[in-house]
């Protein structure tokens, strides 16, 4: 990060730890835009036998992080330069587009939960060594809150619930169907796509309330 990322960073976390004294739950909100996530298998035909990829910067989520590489992704109708790769590599290799993103490329992009890309479209994926086309692994990714475990607990969430959680101002939204994801390991964030965040008009730190369905 950045100097401005570390202060806004700061910022966030101290206007929730604040708002958290109260009754109501707020999270503060990450935009995703198109990226994708592979296999050490598949890293290695785009990028070359035995290749690492390298960290650009931490992401929120503990562990997690967005390389300096990136891929082109091809689709029937169109295809995105510069598709940014987030580590570390996986078990499975997943696209997350946002509909927009589909409409582009001329995919129907399923919303799912991470990791559940069966019966997916097919898509094609472009390194500077090599060329790998994927059966099923495009998704966009269904809404969801990274929660820690000590939050949930204080305000009664459960793993897998689905929640709404208020957003905006001028536009405000609320989004229904955000599912709840609890670790110990995660740091509190909910996660929108480009689409979602432009029908609200929110940037990235802004803050959700957390409902109740």
């Amino acid at each position: 990060m950045n100097n401005e990322e570390i202060i806004i960073k700061k910022i966030v976390e101290e206007v929730v730890k604040r708002l958290q004294c109260t009754n109501e739950a707020y999270v503060p909100i990450g935009i995703s835009n198109r990226h994708v996530h592979l296999t050490t298998e598949d890293l290695e035909v785009l990028f070359g036998k035995g290749y690492q990829l390298t960290k650009m910067k931490d992401l929120k989520q503990p562990g997690q992080y967005a390389a300096q590489e990136t891929v082109t992704v091809i689709g029937p109708k169109g295809e995105f330069k510069g598709v940014r790769i987030l580590g570390p590599v996986r078990k499975e290799t997943q696209l997350e587009l946002s509909l927009s993103d589909g409409f582009k490329l001329g995919v129907n992009v399923p919303v799912r939960e991470s990791g559940k890309t069966e019966g997916t479209p097919k898509i094609v994926l472009k390194g500077p060594m090599g060329t790998v086309e994927k059966d099923q692994a495009v998704i966009a990714a269904l809404r969801h809150i990274h929660m820690p475990a000590v939050f949930a607990e204080n305000y009664g969430f459960k793993d897998k619930e689905m929640v709404t959680v208020e957003v905006g101002d001028v536009r405000r939204v609320s989004f229904h169907n955000v599912l709840v994801r609890v670790s110990k390991d995660f740091d509190l964030e909910m996660h929108l796509d480009i689409d979602e965040a432009n029908a609200a008009a929110i940037c990235n730190g802004d803050l959700g309330k957390i409902l109740k369905d």
